[in-house]
């Protein structure tokens, strides 16, 4: 039985459409260079609206509502925006701390990331000295900083904006990790690369997805592993775009796990055919 209370949605699709209006004009190093509380007050309440608790028919009330795809164009660049601010704030302090490990390790999110790593490792089959590659691996990439050194991969990051890829090789730097992880400054068009590699992982913020599954579907070799996250559940599903396109025939589901707590996303298992 569904226990999860239903909810009058009218108010909370007039609330996004008001952050909508407010955001939508923001340019990207207007954003990326905020010290505003205004715009740290907006994102903050986009996160307390992604955790309600939402009923699916609600759920499947505000996907279904006029402009739609208008109203959250603007919010999940904003979200991305400042998320990808933040991730870059994180990296220059731990490039400024006297322990780096011991700031990663205290990182709010830390948690969900051993969590999660521990899952795609054991899922996907993975072995110690085994090759993974991140796509869209950002100025902090903590999902290969996690596999690695916990699990003894070898990791190769693939990050399009320079500058953010400038930035995540200091941080593997300053970790002691350059042995273990390589950033390659590039997008989707640059796979295939000459090294085999054992699973290849999606990162959220990597778009446009149905293009990016479409080019891996093109060139990784059949038998292939993949996975990436996506939230299934309440607004964080509405509010996650990613979680709205549709595969690919070149691949097939072999597993999806469901997120325990502290994770949020369901990691996804794919396989090349």
């Amino acid at each position: 039985m569904n226990n999860i209370p239903k909810i009058d949605t009218a108010p909370l699709i007039a609330e996004l459409w008001q952050i909508s209006v407010m955001v939508n004009d923001l340019g990207k190093e207007e954003i990326l260079e905020s010290s505003s509380e205004e715009l740290h007050s907006i994102f903050i309440r986009l996160d307390e609206l992604a955790a309600l608790n939402v009923d699916e028919k609600s759920t499947d009330a505000i996907l279904k509502s006029p402009d739609f795809n208008y109203l959250m164009d603007a919010i999940s660049r904003f979200r991305f925006l400042y998320n990808l601010k933040l991730e870059i704030e994180k990296a220059k302090s731990l490039l400024e701390s006297s322990n780096p490990w011991k700031t990663l390790r205290n990182f709010t999110f830390y948690p969900n990331y051993l969590q999660l790593a521990r899952t795609e490792y054991t899922d996907s089959g993975l072995e110690p000295n085994d090759c993974v590659l991140f796509l869209g691996s950002g100025p902090l990439p903590l999902s290969l900083i996690v596999l690695c050194s916990e699990y003894g991969l070898s990791g190769i990051g693939i990050e399009q904006d320079g500058k953010r890829a400038s930035l995540s090789r200091e941080v593997i730097a300053r970790l002691g990790l350059s042995e273990s992880i390589k950033i390659i400054e590039g997008n989707h068009f640059i796979l295939p690369l000459k090294i085999s590699c054992d699973l290849y992982m999606v990162a959220a913020q990597a778009e446009p997805k149905k293009e990016v599954f479409e080019h891996l579907a093109k060139v990784i070799p059949e038998g292939s592993k993949v996975s990436y996250r996506l939230y299934e559940k309440g607004l964080r599903r509405v509010l996650d775009d990613s979680s709205l396109f549709e595969l690919p025939s070149g691949f097939e589901e072999y597993l999806r796990v469901q997120p325990e707590p502290p994770v949020n996303n369901t990691v996804v298992f794919l396989k090349k055919r």
